[in-house]
């Protein structure tokens, strides 16, 4: 038995999540291409992060462990490839690299193919059985291995636990910060084309009940935009007619202090790509000793991780040439690790309880003559 009656039909309430496509005004780019345009081409934050990993992982020496494998670190050597592939990584999440034989189908040359052009086509099992790469109209196929089952790119990617083929860059998580410090950056410039402060407001005060009229308010506000808005016409004194009066408005201090939030924001965009806010000149104690630990911490941390997972990547997919291949990195010549190092050696050094020869292998070296 109902004691208070039928109960009235409640309204579904509205989907939280946003329909794929749709456009939500004040949002930030969804897509890789909008991101990209709105962080690299235009933040210089974030454009500032990516080049000082990416170059830094670029400058990196690389050498293979064994002699006879030096043709295949050479291949590493190509100008600008390990930063390429090292802002790839960054900003897309995935780096495919393909691999070109020369007349006797020994690797001569890599090429880092831009990621958002590649397509991975799985076979039935879920392994990737070809890439497939656009450019405008045209497009190429390349199977993942060759009949001697060589591949023939390499696809280094960035963990996504998501998906089982694609990885995931940082442009995504930065997206949102990226989006505030634009926008701040678009506010603080309205503020200084409008002399920092809104321009008031024009109260006619002819009579009770009088009105301008249409002409008269176009012809006024025509008169306003042109002779005393923006930057230029900042301090022009003004010239008003019978039955006008200039109210000045302002802002707080609240409402202009958007430095704080724009620092918070540029914070978060160097958080994404794992740069240290100080070296990007931001807010912060940037006394020597500081700096100096955060350029090493910005190499322990991001950089040699980085390009550790380029060249290890690298080193798998050309091992099915140079069988047993391993390519590392020279720590020794990185000046940024010095002091690491020194502290090492000195370790090392002062270990009496261990031989020349176990000395030296700690050290990374062989044994001695």
């Amino acid at each position: 038995m109902r004691l208070f009656g039928k109960r009235p039909a409640v309204p579904a309430r509205p989907a939280l999540v946003r329909p794929a496509g749709g456009a939500v005004r004040g949002d930030w780019p969804r897509s890789y291409d909008g991101q990209l345009r709105d962080a690299y081409l235009a933040n210089p934050i974030a454009q500032r992060a990516v080049r000082i990993v990416a170059e830094g992982a670029g400058a990196l020496p690389v050498y293979a462990q064994d002699d006879a494998h030096d043709a295949a670190a050479v291949l590493l050597r190509q100008p600008d490839l390990i930063e390429t592939i090292a802002a790839q990584l960054l900003l897309h999440g995935n780096a495919f690299v393909q691999i070109a034989g020369d007349a006797d189908g020994v690797p001569a040359e890599l090429f880092a193919l831009r990621p958002e052009r590649v397509t991975i086509e799985p076979d039935a099992r879920g392994w990737p059985a070809a890439y497939l790469y656009r450019a405008g109209e045209a497009a190429m196929r390349l199977p993942a291995h060759d009949g001697a089952g060589r591949p023939a790119l390499a696809h280094i990617r960035a963990l996504n636990p998501a998906d089982d083929h694609y990885g995931v860059g940082a442009l995504g998580a930065a997206a949102g910060a990226v989006a505030v410090h634009n926008a701040a950056a678009r506010w603080n410039k309205a503020l200084l084309d409008n002399a920092a402060r809104p321009s008031g407001a024009l109260v006619y005060e002819a009579g009770e009940g009088a009105a301008l009229s249409a002409e008269q308010f176009d012809r006024l506000r025509g008169q306003m935009d042109a002779e005393f808005s923006g930057a230029a016409n900042a301090g022009r004194p003004m010239l008003l007619e019978g039955g006008l009066k200039w109210q000045a408005m302002s802002l707080t201090p609240a409402d202009m202090d958007f430095v704080g939030l724009k620092a918070a924001a540029a914070r978060e965009i160097a958080l994404a790509f794992g740069v240290p806010p100080m070296l990007l000149g931001l807010p912060g104690d940037n006394t020597y000793a500081n700096y100096s630990e955060a350029n090493r911490a910005l190499y322990r941390l991001t950089i040699v991780p980085l390009a550790g997972k380029i060249v290890s990547g690298l080193a798998a997919a050309l091992g099915a040439w140079w069988p047993g291949l391993t390519l590392a990195i020279d720590l020794d010549a990185v000046p940024a690790l010095a002091a690491d190092r020194a502290a090492l050696w000195a370790q090392v050094t002062a270990a009496d309880f261990l031989s020349i020869d176990e000395k030296r292998a700690m050290l990374g070296f062989g044994k001695g003559g």
